[in-house]
């Protein structure tokens, strides 16, 4: 049996994408991410805050080389949630 696919626009509630929580550190990769992510300036499924440390909120992300939370591959189409980068205010649409 297939497992079930998510749509643009899955982020639940609390802060979850397909069971990832949506903080944390995250390595940005070219293949196999654990999440394709489109940058967007208005309607985003997300609001992301870069953080240099405590990464421990929805939304806050801190960008790391090694040990990451999740990975996410950045595409221009067909993504798996959007996010808007912000500087105060990150969370669920």
């Amino acid at each position: 049996m297939l497992p079930v696919l998510c749509s643009a626009g899955a982020v639940s509630k609390d802060g979850y994408y397909n069971g990832i929580p949506l903080w944390g550190k995250v390595k940005v990769v070219e293949h196999n991410a654990d999440i394709k992510v489109q940058v967007v300036k208005s309607f985003p499924d997300l609001k992301v805050k870069k953080v240099t440390s405590f990464p421990d909120s929805i939304g806050k992300w801190q960008f790391v080389t090694s040990f990451p939370d999740f990975t996410i591959q950045y595409v221009n189409s067909f993504p798996d949630i959007k996010i808007q980068f912000v500087d105060a205010f990150p969370g669920v649409n």
